[in-house]
């Protein structure tokens, strides 16, 4: 079975699994407040030294669910458009994760994404998101998905299947959009930018959200996959999507000239 190394261990977060462990914990008690049955989360994956606490306090108020779907963005170029790595693991610092070769399996059946590895390889924006996972149990099978531009109709179709597909699970499972959002932009700017994509979110409106970006041309790299989980979410019964914080690069480098937006958001 395959398994798909650790593209960014050492670089945007620890190697060493005892840190990493640390590391992720000091993250989680970043947040407070009741644990709830999430339908979805939408985090940030940056660096954890500038995005760490904001995704930390936002898997901090998800109950742990039977499996993920993790929906990030191809920053790479590489591989397929809609790209799901289908089976085998992927190697973490102090232990891996598995695939849920099954859900995969109905999940290329049932949506339009391709099996396909490469997209996977480099990419760091599901990675980033699997230690957080871990934690919340340690076994957590999950299924990831690296997805590149895509149209609005596009996004409609996989949210909607995902959902039919989600839905017919035995148990819960929590899927997971992975985004930063506005970049390199003077830190006013930047959330005066991300706050009209943020209102769209709290809204639970993907056509809203698929509209500012584009028609505003907002840097936020995730948005096809947070479009993608809007929708998905929305056919799953959310009814509610509450931002947990929001932040950027410059409060922990002191750099207000160019910063990264992140916000992290429970969708229940």
């Amino acid at each position: 079975m395959p398994v798909r190394s650790p593209a960014v261990a050492g670089r945007f977060y620890p190697a060493d699994p005892g840190e990493l462990e640390r590391e992720i914990g000091s993250c989680l008690g970043a947040g407070a407040g009741r644990k709830e049955p999430a339908v979805a989360v939408v985090v940030p994956h940056a660096g954890y030294v500038y995005s760490g606490s904001i995704a930390g306090a936002t898997f901090s108020r998800v109950s742990a669910p039977d499996r993920a779907v993790v929906i990030g963005p191809n920053h790479t170029g590489r591989g397929a458009r809609r790209s799901l790595f289908a089976s085998g693991s992927w190697d973490l610092p102090g232990g891996g994760l598995r695939i849920d070769s099954e859900l995969a399996e109905r999940l290329l059946a049932g949506t339009a994404l391709e099996p396909d590895a490469e997209a996977h390889r480099l990419e760091h924006s599901i990675e980033m998101e699997l230690p957080f996972l871990r934690a919340l149990a340690r076994d957590m099978p999950f299924v990831p998905i690296c997805l590149a531009r895509l149209t609005l109709a596009e996004c409609r179709e996989l949210g909607k299947n995902v959902a039919r597909v989600v839905e017919k699970s035995t148990g819960r499972t929590l899927v997971v959009a992975s985004t930063d959002m506005s970049h390199y932009l003077p830190a006013d700017a930047a959330r005066e930018l991300d706050l009209r994509a943020i209102e769209r979110v709290q809204n639970l409106d993907p056509e809203g959200l698929y509209r500012v970006v584009t028609e505003l041309d907002i840097s936020m790299c995730g948005f096809v996959p947070t479009t993608v989980t809007l929708f998905a979410a929305r056919a799953l019964g959310a009814t509610r999507a509450s931002l947990v914080r929001y932040g950027h690069s410059g409060e922990r480098s002191g750099d207000f000239t160019r910063v990264v937006g992140y916000a992290g958001f429970v969708l229940s």
